[in-house]
């Protein structure tokens, strides 16, 4: 590949990672919930989905989901699935003021394991995702270039942009908890609204 198609791929990558959805929207939450160091394991489990995705793509399976109706409603009725209970259970939280977890605190459902695992779900979990990509990446891939390479330059190059993304929004959420701490029936209201939203959005999704 040369450098100016990586380039035009660079700044493709960073308008999508910029579009709004399900993982900047939890990396928010997260951030403004248990802080910028905790929520980098949500990150980098929804980057590990994300490369997933793109690998699944790039091997040609991103076309067949496209071309299968059936695969298709099940795929995308199990992330939209996903995304309402996420959405359900954040409505239904208590309204507890929001306090910055403190590195070492134990907190139930703030474990590294378990907000990596919910990143990697949300981006995982979307089939959306994988078409988007079968219809996004065949216009830079470069015919001939093994699949490793092409993941790695394809993937790495998404998922940095991405996990920076990210990354900078669970900052910006850690900085503004303390103001959400006073707002947090509306912010768990709103917040877990549009998960379900997402989902709903997902389920009724067209290829």
């Amino acid at each position: 590949m040369s450098f100016e198609l990586w380039l035009v791929y660079l700044v493709a990558a960073v308008g999508l990672s910029f579009a709004p959805g399900p993982n900047g929207l939890l990396a928010l939450t997260h951030g403004a919930r248990f802080g910028l160091q905790r929520t980098l394991f949500t990150v980098l489990g929804g980057a590990l989905g994300f490369l997933l995705l793109i690998a699944v793509s790039l091997a040609g399976m991103g076309a067949l989901l496209a071309a299968s109706e059936r695969s298709f409603m099940v795929a995308k009725m199990v992330g939209a699935a996903y995304l309402a209970y996420l959405g359900l259970r954040l409505s239904m939280a208590p309204a507890q003021p929001i306090a910055v977890v403190s590195e070492g605190e134990d907190v139930p459902g703030a474990s590294g394991f378990r907000l990596f695992v919910q990143g990697f779900l949300v981006a995982a979990t979307n089939p959306k995702g994988i078409v988007f990509f079968a219809a996004f990446l065949p216009q830079f891939i470069v015919p001939g270039v093994p699949f490793w390479t092409q993941l790695a330059v394809f993937g790495g190059t998404f998922v940095v942009v991405e996990v920076l993304y990210e990354a900078m929004l669970a900052a910006l959420a850690q900085r503004i908890a303390p103001w959400l701490g006073d707002h947090t029936r509306w912010f768990n209201r709103v917040t877990g609204g549009v998960f379900v939203a997402f989902g709903v959005a997902l389920a009724n999704a067209h290829r």
